[in-house]
């Protein structure tokens, strides 16, 4: 395996993660970001390129940076809560989500504290 076929084998396996995190099928993946289903798990498993305007499009879908699902960024570890409530958000509409995102930015305006991990 040569060094270029291994980085998009890894970019794909942060793009599959990441989609199983947010517990979404390849097919809405696909559907959120403007690929075949087919396309999606050729991405996933390393055997096709994503280009640059894919993987924006796959950083706004899943919720995390370019550099993130590129692996130029260490992505920490969140604690449990906060990845059940991420789960739990993946249910909501569109605008409850934004809701949710006001509610949380309100919290944190309130209690400076309630910003940290924990």
């Amino acid at each position: 395996m040569n060094d270029e076929a291994g980085q998009w084998r890894l970019i794909g396996d942060r793009l599959r993660q990441a989609r199983e995190y947010l517990e979404l099928k390849q097919d809405e993946a696909a559907d959120a970001v403007g690929v075949s289903r087919s396309a999606l798990s050729l991405i996933e498993n390393g055997r096709r390129k994503v280009d640059a305007v894919e993987l924006a499009r796959f950083a706004e879908v899943y919720g995390q940076t370019i550099e993130a699902l590129s692996g130029t960024a260490a992505t920490l570890p969140l604690p449990e809560s906060v990845q059940a409530l991420a789960r739990a958000a993946t249910e909501l509409s569109p605008e409850d989500r934004s809701e949710l995102l006001r509610f949380a930015e309100f919290l944190q305006t309130r209690n400076p504290r309630s910003t940290s991990r924990g």
